[in-house]
């Protein structure tokens, strides 16, 4: 039994700073940061209190966007909301939107996994990131929110 005993702690201690390594990088591995940038810098983006009508003065829409995502074999018909800081801004969206806001949309749902749309974290990290998208196109003024009107994914 004396002879047993450095054995067993040595095993005892080398199991215990496993298990310890483990849970300390398992943070690290596991962590959900691949939205933290994107939701950062459009929590940076301020929203003050508006009327319906300004809402309605400063919104753009853009309907029926129809393409396939990452996956081939889902396609995906949504429509998007676009809201503005200002009614000049919106006039420039406006201009813009059908040759240069369209195609980025395309490009970020073409990214896409039918599996990241799941579910309203899904939603609002795929509307964070057009936010960002979109308003480095942008010359005058800035998005400040983007809201999905109708979304459906569905197989070929």
């Amino acid at each position: 039994m004396k002879k047993m005993l450095p054995w067993l702690i040595t095993i005892l201690l080398a199991i215990t700073l496993i298990v310890l390594a483990a849970f300390l990088l398992m943070n690290k591995w596991f962590s959900d940061s691949s939205g933290n940038a994107v939701n950062d810098s459009v929590s940076s983006v301020e929203t003050k209190n508006l009327t319906a009508d300004e809402i309605v003065a400063m919104t753009s829409e853009i309907n029926e966007i129809k393409t396939n995502l990452a996956d081939p074999d889902y396609i995906v018909s949504i429509n998007f909301a676009f809201q503005l800081n200002s009614e000049s801004s919106k006039e420039e969206f406006e201009k813009i939107k059908e040759i240069k806001i369209k195609p980025l949309i395309i490009k970020a749902l073409a990214d896409a996994k039918p599996q990241e749309l799941n579910g309203a974290a899904g939603k609002d990290q795929l509307c964070s990131k057009l936010v960002n998208i979109i308003n480095n196109t942008l010359t005058d003024g800035k998005l400040t929110q983007v809201e999905m009107t109708a979304f459906v994914v569905t197989t070929i």
